[in-house]
């Protein structure tokens, strides 16, 4: 059972087109036959990333890097890490712990992707609320009909207040040509965004001329790419994925001291 299931998940994140598979046996060699060259030198033998890269659909030879452990190589997808062995023929689902250091290296390596992500996502681009100068900025995923999303909205005053800063990005829960995506797509393409969505998360019809809308089709498809399932989905600037609502003042909480009250 477990060997069936291993794979299945592996594939599940990462697209794996074939997993732990044994060679094919060589057959036997006729009596007398000649013997094959003496494999090349190590130094000579091809890149293991291009084996493993291979392995899995879609993966680049650029998201394989040498992991903490010789030999065992990490594999990123989006923000999602695992690891597979040099031959390209065992994969490991888990995370990678340096029990000297006390640390989880692979969540430190999924912050470190994450925060590159939303990186590629100019100001601009969001829909902000809060002072520059506050000493907390959050990325927040949203959708406009999520229960939790508007009462973490109706609350801005008060994150605000307690110095988070908020820049939202469009997550619409039940996906494209939806009506909670018609309307993330309505308020892009307000005038006044700001106020847009707070009238959209009030549950008032919001009206604007049509733009541009793949602005909320990037921002879907980059939520896919951080992990994210639900709404809201916070990242802190750690890269740090807190899933769910927070109340103001547990959350300014966590921020200063990386405890919930």
């Amino acid at each position: 059972m477990l060997n069936r299931l291993i794979p299945i998940a592996f594939a599940a994140l990462f697209g794996v087109s074939a997993i732990a598979q044994a060679p094919a046996q060589a057959p036997a060699a006729a009596p007398g036959a000649v013997k094959a060259a003496a494999p090349a030198p190590a130094s000579a033998k091809a890149d293991p990333r291009d084996a493993i890269a291979k392995k899995i659909e879609g993966l680049k030879p650029d998201d394989v890097r040498m992991s903490a452990i010789p030999g065992l190589y990490e594999i990123a997808r989006g923000s999602q890490i695992g690891y597979v062995s040099g031959d390209a023929r065992y994969a490991i689902l888990g995370d990678l712990i340096d029990l000297d250091a006390d640390a989880n290296l692979s969540e430190n390596r999924r912050r470190t992707i994450r925060n590159r992500l939303i990186d590629t996502v100019p100001e601009s681009e969001m829909v902000v609320y809060g002072a520059k100068t506050a000493p907390y900025t959050l990325t927040i995923f949203t959708d406009i009909d999520c229960g939790y999303c508007r009462k973490m909205h109706s609350q801005m005053a008060e994150y605000n207040r307690l110095g988070i800063r908020v820049r939202y990005l469009f997550f619409p829960r039940s996906g494209p040509n939806t009506e909670s995506w018609q309307k993330a797509e309505s308020v892009w393409c307000a005038t006044n965004r700001n106020d847009a969505l707070t009238r959209a998360k009030n549950g008032e019809t919001v009206k604007s001329s049509k733009c541009p809308t793949s602005i909320v089709a990037r921002d879907f498809e980059l939520g896919q790419k951080l992990g994210v399932d639900g709404t809201p989905a916070i990242f802190l600037p750690t890269g740090e994925l807190l899933p769910g609502y927070s109340p103001p003042s547990e959350l300014v909480h966590y921020l200063k001291t990386g405890k919930m009250p």
